[in-house]
């Protein structure tokens, strides 16, 4: 080894011995008379002592010739630091140094290696080796390395067999847009890459396996936003023999597990809530449980008053917001405005405070007296000081933009702090969704999905087949889903007839999927699986609100590499070796 030890090694009780340390110069600091360089490493920092009658003048010239981020091998004597810095750990000591080597001189970087840099997010994407440097993106990643050495140790203690699974699969139709490969063996196929290895454990289970799991790479062409890259990693798992109860059991042990070892802390039992219920109370299937303010709905007591906007709503809905009846007129108009924007599609909001003496005075008291008022203050159980936030409108949508504003307020009343978890359970989500725009049905979660046994025969009538439930669920952190799975389908006339409903014919159904349909005819058990985001997993343990943090190299908003400037063009040459020919269209 070049060194004895590393830059976050040394303590008091080292003093006196002779080391050498190697790693980067994070900053120099002369004083004339004395002259500090600080030295450090993926282990931490440690600074070196050159001062004038102690250090040679040869090695103190040389020291003074160094710049950030020169890669350096230091050989001194490990002294008391006189002026002991408490916030590092190596604060108490200093080198003494009798030795300088330059492994390697380095440019000026771009940007400062600090906490706290001066580069913006463009060009520490693009020098993103230097970015990696930085204290806080190590941490992010060590952090990541916690989190699935934790899960391997939790799912091997569960006999949990770690299976890898094909990269290079089949294009399936159903989900997000695949990533396609071209195969130059096989002129004008291509592979896909997989959005998940949904069948591939599926038939590990039919090989009975019994119990899969996978540190996965993933692959989506979809449009990016902070929570989603072209490529993702799940921890990927299945069961065989088990229902839906087993799934949840286990792997909210894992969960469990993964904040006890990760964060130091406990999070109990994970409460369980219905899909319908999380809209009707929440207007969200991932509802952030960190903070009640539950929908009220006021049909009931807000109509029959001839108020045009509520009679003309299908819903009257609201939420209460304890303590902010002190919001000001301004406060309001920029509420209403961000419900208003189109993204949220409100037409207005109605708010009425309830006041220090019990009152309450609304926005609308043209049309409503305090008898009336006083119904609204006890549906949402309202004390003084609080805010009711009112919407009014097509249920869907309206249920939609109140989740948002609760968001919002829940924001900006300090209700969503990053250092505090709520993790649940959503589960019985529909099994399929009508896409108007499509004409037919679509899977909410995928087209392996079982429905419960109860509502199978609701799939028998056009009129009910809206209303069967799946053996699905979710969960959910803090708002975030980080996991979902369901208990498959193993029988193949169910599979076929789901196919069916989803608008396959036989032949497509069979093209598409036929080496699953046959796999079913030869002992299929009973199975069932979950995946987690496990980028999502790290950046909510990280505190952060992009999975970009968490992954050492990611792409930008527009699926770019800009460090490897990727996607790129490739030859004339490897385009006629794949036998392919391009024509950019609609750009």
């Amino acid at each position: 080894m070049l060194r004895t030890h590393t830059c976050g090694d040394l303590r008091p009780e080292h003093i006196g011995q002779t080391v050498t340390l190697c790693g980067w110069v994070q900053r120099t600091r002369d004083k004339g008379g004395i002259l500090w360089v600080d030295l450090r490493d993926r282990y931490g920092l440690t600074q070196l002592a050159l001062e004038e009658g102690v250090e040679t003048a040869e090695v103190r010239e040389q020291a003074r010739q160094l710049g950030r981020e020169f890669v350096l091998s230091v050989t001194g004597k490990v002294a008391e630091r006189h002026s002991k810095n408490d916030k590092m750990p190596t604060g108490g000591i200093e080198i003494r140094v009798e030795k300088i080597d330059v492994l390697n001189p380095a440019k000026l970087p771009p940007f400062l290696i600090e906490d706290d840099t001066d580069g913006g997010d463009d060009l520490r994407m693009k020098y993103r080796y230097l970015d990696l440097r930085r204290a806080p993106v190590r941490q992010n990643l060590m952090l990541r390395h916690r989190v699935a050495q934790a899960t391997r140790r939790y799912l091997d203690g569960q006999e949990f067999i770690e299976v890898e699974t094909p990269v290079l699969i089949k294009s399936t139709p159903e989900g997000a847009r695949d990533f396609v490969v071209p195969s130059r063996m096989n002129p004008g196929e291509f592979y896909a890459l997989p959005q998940s290895p949904q069948t591939f454990k599926q038939l590990l289970m039919v090989s009975g396996f019994d119990r899969y799991f996978q540190i996965v790479k993933c692959f989506r062409d979809e449009d990016l936003r902070a929570d989603r890259q072209p490529e993702f990693t799940q921890i990927d798992c299945e069961m065989s023999f088990v229902e839906q109860e087993d799934i949840l059991n286990t792997f909210e042990g894992l969960v469990q597990y993964l904040f006890r070892e990760v964060k130091n802390l406990e999070i109990g039992q994970l409460p369980r809530i219905t899909y319908a219920d999380a809209m009707r109370f929440y207007g969200n299937d991932k509802p952030d449980t960190r903070f009640d303010m539950r929908f009220v709905e006021l049909n009931d007591v807000a109509k029959g008053h001839n108020f045009p906007v509520f009679e003309a709503a299908g819903l009257v809905v609201g939420v209460c917001a304890t303590g902010a009846a002190s919001y000001t007129r301004k406060q309001l108009d920029e509420l209403t405005e961000y419900v208003k924007r189109p993204q949220i599609g409100a037409t207005g909001l109605i708010y009425a405070r309830v006041e220090a003496d019990g009152s309450v005075k609304s926005s609308v008291d043209k049309f409503y007296g305090q008898e009336q008022l006083q119904q609204w203050k006890a549906a949402f159980n309202a004390q003084p000081g609080d805010l009711l936030l009112i919407l009014a409108g097509e249920p869907n949508k309206t249920r939609k933009a109140l989740s948002e504003l609760r968001l919002e307020m829940g924001q900006r009343l300090g209700l969503r702090d990053k250092d505090t978890f709520s993790a649940l359970w959503v589960v019985d989500f529909p099994l399929l969704e009508y896409i108007e725009e499509e004409g037919r049905y679509f899977a909410m979660h995928h087209p392996f999905t079982s429905p419960k046994p109860e509502d199978v025969a609701l799939l028998d009538s056009p009129d009910t087949i809206g209303e069967v439930r799946a053996n699905a669920y979710d969960m959910v952190i803090n708002g975030v889903e980080v996991g979902g799975g369901s208990i498959r389908i193993h029988d193949r006339a169910v599979q076929a007839r789901m196919f069916s409903l989803l608008g396959f014919s036989d032949e497509e159904a069979k093209a598409q999927f036929g080496f699953l349909l046959d796999a079913f005819e030869y002992g299929a058990p009973p199975h069932g699986g979950i995946a987690f985001g496990f980028d999502r997993l790290c950046s909510l343990f990280g505190g952060a609100d992009s999975i970009r943090d968490f992954i050492a190299f990611p792409k930008n908003n527009s699926g770019r590499d800009v460090m490897i400037d990727s996607p790129s063009q490739i030859s004339g040459a490897q385009l006629k070796e794949l036998s392919i020919a391009t024509a950019v269209v609609g750009k």
